[in-house]
């Protein structure tokens, strides 16, 4: 007599994988274009088909994964279903158009990728990018649980085994102000002229209010940090609102303060440590062609 086969849907093991990639009930819905409560019903049927429970039901601390110990042992099996699933559908020798995808921090997705993935486009229309935007932490958190991701483009959040770092930018710091400020003035600002300048700053834990707060202490200052926020983008539009000033990395095609009423005056290189990025790939293996191709791409020249 023939094995018994438990009847599961792609439907319902697609909605696993997409709950680990995407972090949450809601977000994964969202990436399905269906609502959290169909979700909880693939996910419930699923569940009762393996007789195992899969996923965390109840809210509490926020977990490194939404998955229950269980779900993160089936979830290589349910992507490799899915794969499975994929090919078993698709003409024989029909491949239809690439897909990588990429990974950044808002900064560099702002500032470096939505331009560079334009002109990617353009020069290879049989490869889509498809860019999330997180944090330097839960890109290589997802680098590390979801093959889908093809590689991240952050600043080394801090040494992560799995996973390897292929040096891209390095950004210089630069102070910006409002337009007429007595900073502005001066050809080239040291932090000693910050001192007692309400100051604003990136948030607790970020790379970025680190390498700044470690500049004034090696001098021995002590800032006034008036304000915090999470992005570059906010920290510039508090300046021009006249909240105070800052120091934020900068690119050299100026896109940070492009069109935003703020000045810029330099800063002599090595007061700051540069904000170095780069690709992040899991360690041992290499990324797909059309990742490979998109990489190149966002290469400087040397």
């Amino acid at each position: 007599m023939a094995d018994t086969i438990p009847s599961v849907s792609t439907d319902q093991v697609q909605a696993l994988v997409e709950l680990a990639r995407a972090g949450s009930l809601r977000a994964a819905a969202a990436g399905l274009h269906i609502t959290e409560q169909g979700l909880r019903n693939r996910l419930v049927a699923l569940e009762a088909h393996l007789k195992v429970s899969l996923y965390h039901k109840q809210r509490g601390p926020r977990r490194r994964s939404p998955l229950t110990p269980q779900g993160e042992q089936f979830l290589p099996r349910a992507q490799s279903f899915l794969e499975g699933a994929r090919r078993l559908v698709a003409p024989d020798g029909a491949t239809g158009p690439q897909e990588v995808h990429v990974a950044a921090t808002q900064y560099l997705t702002l500032y470096a990728l939505l331009d560079s993935i334009r002109r990617f486009h353009r020069a290879h229309p049989e490869i889509r990018v498809r860019l999330s935007s997180r944090t330097e932490r839960d890109i290589e958190d997802a680098l590390l649980r979801d093959p889908d991701l093809a590689f991240g483009v952050a600043a080394p959040y801090e040494g992560v085994s799995g996973l390897e770092y292929r040096h891209l930018f390095s950004f210089d710091w630069g102070l910006i102000a409002p337009p007429g400020h007595a900073l502005l003035k001066m050809r080239a600002p040291d932090l000693a002229d910050l001192v007692g300048a309400p100051l604003i700053v990136f948030e607790r834990g970020s790379s970025g209010r680190q390498h700044v707060l470690n500049a004034f202490h090696k001098r021995g200052l002590t800032p006034r940090i008036d304000m915090e926020a999470t992005t570059t983008g906010i920290v510039v539009k508090m300046v021009e609102a006249g909240l105070g000033v800052s120091l934020v990395p900068l690119t050299p095609n100026g896109a940070v303060t492009r069109g935003v009423k703020v000045g810029v005056r330099k800063l002599a290189p090595g007061v700051i440590e540069p904000i170095h990025s780069g690709i992040l790939i899991r360690r041992g293996e290499a990324p797909p062609p059309a990742a490979e191709a998109f990489i190149r791409f966002l290469t400087p020249a040397a």
